[in-house]
């Protein structure tokens, strides 16, 4: 049997790399074009366990129908593919290198790619701005396969979800108080989006606003401020000076000098954020809630205790009104 065969192979040290290759060839001409797909699929994925529920979503958005188990499990019998746990699989690295060889002259090869990116945009989207620790558990080990949409795969990213695996993949860091694992990702979400969309877009904006944020927790105020204060103007310039996004820009400048003890600067921007989100959004909704409790602090911080009393209450029945 062939599978017989590479799996020789692949015991025996001596094996040479034209060896494996030839062994791989004559089985991979043994698949049905159904499972080949599915291995072309499997090979976008890294060289990390891979949970079932990431590739049937994958195969979902690459509109793959057909029985996705039944050509696994041909996979996993000869040898290209291994099965770690129940509903986890591995490729070894050089199987991995053929496939994406062979993935390279499939015809569909770019709808599986960009499939594959909108697979891992959806869970990026999963992952909370404070992730619990269930939450951060539960994307363990989705987090190297999202790595590998956010670098090797960008190209396919659209530009609505280019930032998203970047997004997805600091809040996981950030979530865990992993502040240096988290900023190689911040910081090359905002040069990818400067790449594809030049100096002024709404998602350099926003790229900028993370970073900040993010070297505002690690207390490098000096590095924060330009940038917030960069991404402030920019917002007002594309989208006006009344915006949702307006105002998250206002309520995080507040937020950097409330950390620093510049009340007096913090206190215009907070009112302005909350005024500008009662006009956009209504009185009842949660940043409206966020604004409310931000204020509140700062009027704590300060000994402002009956100014800050009414507007706790007020945040603390709208949350429960609002989320439960």
């Amino acid at each position: 049997m062939l599978a017989d065969i590479l799996a020789q192979l692949q015991k025996q040290a001596s094996a040479g790399e034209s060896g494996v290759a030839a062994a791989f060839e004559l089985n991979w001409q043994c698949l049905e074009a159904e499972a080949q797909k599915l291995a072309c699929l499997l090979s976008l994925f890294a060289l990390a366990p891979i949970p079932w529920s990431l590739v049937e979503s994958a195969a979902s958005y690459s509109d793959l129908e057909f029985d996705l188990k039944a050509n696994c499990t041909v996979l996993v019998e000869r040898y290209l593919l291994q099965e770690l746990a129940e509903d986890t699989y591995q490729f070894h690295e050089r199987i991995r290198e053929l496939l994406q060889q062979k993935l390279e002259e499939l015809a569909e090869g770019d709808e599986l790619k960009r499939g594959f990116c909108q697979a891992m945009v959806a869970l990026a989207k999963d992952i909370p701005q404070t992730p619990i620790l269930i939450e951060i558990a539960q994307a363990t080990l989705a987090i190297p396969h999202l790595g590998e949409a956010a670098t090797v795969y960008q190209d396919w990213l659209s530009d609505d979800d280019l930032i998203w695996p970047f997004v997805g993949l600091a809040r996981f860091y950030e979530g865990q108080g992993a502040y240096l694992q988290a900023l190689p990702w911040r910081e090359q979400c905002l040069s990818a989006a400067r790449k594809r969309f030049g100096d002024e877009h709404p998602d350099m904006a926003t790229s900028l606003n993370n970073l900040a944020l993010l070297y505002k927790s690690q207390g490098r105020y000096g590095d924060a401020e330009p940038l917030l204060i960069e991404a402030l103007a920019m917002t007002k310039r594309l989208l006006g000076d009344e915006h949702p996004d307006v105002a998250t820009s206002l309520n995080n400048l507040a937020l950097l000098y409330d950390s620093q003890g510049r009340y007096s600067e913090a206190e215009p921007l907070y009112i302005e954020a909350l005024g500008m989100r009662k006009r956009l959004l209504g009185d009842e909704y949660p940043s409206v809630a966020t604004s409310l409790n931000n204020l509140a602090l700062l009027y704590d911080s300060q000994g402002r205790y009956s100014e800050a009393e009414p507007l706790y209450i007020e945040a603390l029945g709208m949350r429960k009104r609002l989320l439960g």
